[in-house]
Order: C-alpha cells, then sequence, then structure tokens
C-alpha cells in the first residue's frame, strides 16, 4: 500500500550550510516515524524547501516536489512550516507561495497547509524543558532562565514567547528587538542575579547561534561574576519529529 500524502518541510533558508543539513536529518526522522506510524513497507515521500536564499522561489519548489510526488501516487501534499513564530512569513509569505504554485498544479494535487510548528507550545515547552534540564541540575538553585527568540515586530507574534518562557519559570527576551539580552541580562543584574541560563529558541544552529554564543562570551568576559550557561538550540531529534508528525493529519 503507497502513501497518498507527501510532506514538504518549509524552513527559512540560510546561507549557513547547518540549517538545511539539519532539516535533512529531520525530514529523514519523519519519514521513519510516518512509516512506523502507519505500517507500511514503503516509505512516504518527504522533501524539505526553503522560503528564502534558495535558486528557486518557494512556489517553484512546491510544484516540483509535488511532480515528483505525483508520480509515485500521491495525490495529497501537506506543507509543514518550521516557523516558531507566526510572523509574516507563516501569516502571508507561505500562503501566498502556495497560491502561485496551486494556480500552476490545479487539480492535479491537494496542497494542505499544516499549523506552523511555532502552534505547538505544550510540546515544544516539554522539549525544551528537557533540554535545559541537565543544565539546570548542575547549576545554582537560583538559576535564572532567559527564552531568547528572534523576535517579529509583527503585533502579537511574540506572545508565544512569552507563554513558552512563563512555562519554564524564564524570561522573554528578543535578538531583533527589545528587550534584547543585554538588556534583559542588565535587568536581571540590577535585582541580584548571577547565575543565568540562555536558551536560544531557533530549531538549529547557523549565524545566529553563532553570534549569541559569541555576544554571550563577550558578557561573561565583561562580568566575570556572572554564572552564564548557554543551552544548545531545539536541533533535529526525534522527539522534534514527533512534534512535526503531530502536525499532519
Amino acid at each position: 500500500m503507497k502513501f497518498s500524502s507527501a510532506y514538504l518541510l518549509v524552513s527559512h533558508g540560510s546561507r549557513d550550510p547547518r540549517p538545511e543539513l539539519a532539516m535533512q536529518a529531520l525530514a529523514g526522522l519523519l519519514r521513519d516515524r510516518l512509516q512506523q506510524q502507519q505500517g507500511q513497507s514503503t516509505l512516504p515521500m518527504v522533501g524539505t524547501a526553503q522560503l528564502e536564499l534558495h535558486p528557486l522561489p518557494l512556489h517553484q519548489q512546491i510544484t516540483a516536489f509535488a511532480d515528483r510526488a505525483r508520480a509515485v501516487g500521491c495525490d495529497r501534499l501537506q506543507i509543514l512550516p518550521l516557523f516558531l513564530l507566526e510572523g509574516v512569513h507563516v501569516m502571508e509569505d507561505i500562503p501566498a507561495e502556495i497560491a502561485q504554485a496551486h494556480q500552476i498544479l490545479g487539480t492535479t494535487m491537494q496542497l494542505d497547509l499544516r499549523p506552523h510548528l511555532g502552534s505547538q507550545i505544550s510540546g515544544l515547552s516539554h522539549l525544551l524543558q528537557s533540554a535545559i534540564q541537565p543544565v539546570q541540575d548542575s547549576n545554582s538553585d537560583d538559576q535564572q532562565w532567559i527564552v531568547l527568540s528572534h523576535g517579529s515586530r509583527r503585533v502579537g507574534s511574540n506572545q508565544v514567547v512569552e507563554e513558552m518562557a512563563n512555562r519554564l519559570q524564564a524570561l522573554p527576551a528578543y535578538w531583533s528587538i527589545s528587550p534584547n539580552l543585554e538588556e534583559r541580562i542588565d535587568q536581571l543584574i540590577q535585582t541580584g542575579h548571577r547565575h543565568l541560563g540562555i536558551l536560544p529558541y531557533f530549531l538549529f544552529s547557523g549565524g545566529i547561534t553563532d553570534a549569541i554564543g559569541k555576544l554571550t562570551r563577550e558578557i561573561s568576559q565583561r562580568q566575570p561574576e556572572l554564572d552564564i550557561q548557554l543551552a544548545d538550540p531545539i536541533g533535529a531529534t526525534p522527539k522534534l519529529a514527533e512534534l512535526i508528525l503531530e502536525l499532519t493529519a
């Protein structure tokens, strides 16, 4: 029995090769999990696409993948935006690209836009809690964590970061808007905190997480009285593949 659906993971895109390598690894994990869930001997089609920084616009990536999926008997393409914030990319750019792809494909393939990854607040919070627990257990009881997100200027888009931080008993900060990391650390210093943890709310390692690491080292050098622990971004893991699986229908 063949899969009727194919699956396309859509990321932002990066000039750094690491996020795409992680996306490919994540696609493989999701492929294996889908096969196990549905108990089939054949592997489902799971591909990756990029909204930006790709030689082809997203709608052309979608149509090319849809053509390959149709050739193996799929009549539905589930498009899964791997974005943590409900910003302009999720709300406007990706739907517009899918509309263009639909005009090209017509009725030959059903295009189904699934909820973005960041909508899985409960699952993501459990995943993040398990990621920082070993660091928490090895440090001071009064350690204060900061959830550091890219941030969005779209009204309401950062509410999920605030909710995530609240679930983790942490404070939110943003890379691109205020309060940024240095502002948040200054506030915590003023209230007497010396043991800090930084949790990058990013999917994979890349240019921004490198910059976060560099900034963290600079702050530690300027203020050696601080104990700052930097956690890893989410990463391509079986647990993340499980969350993505929950977005499929």
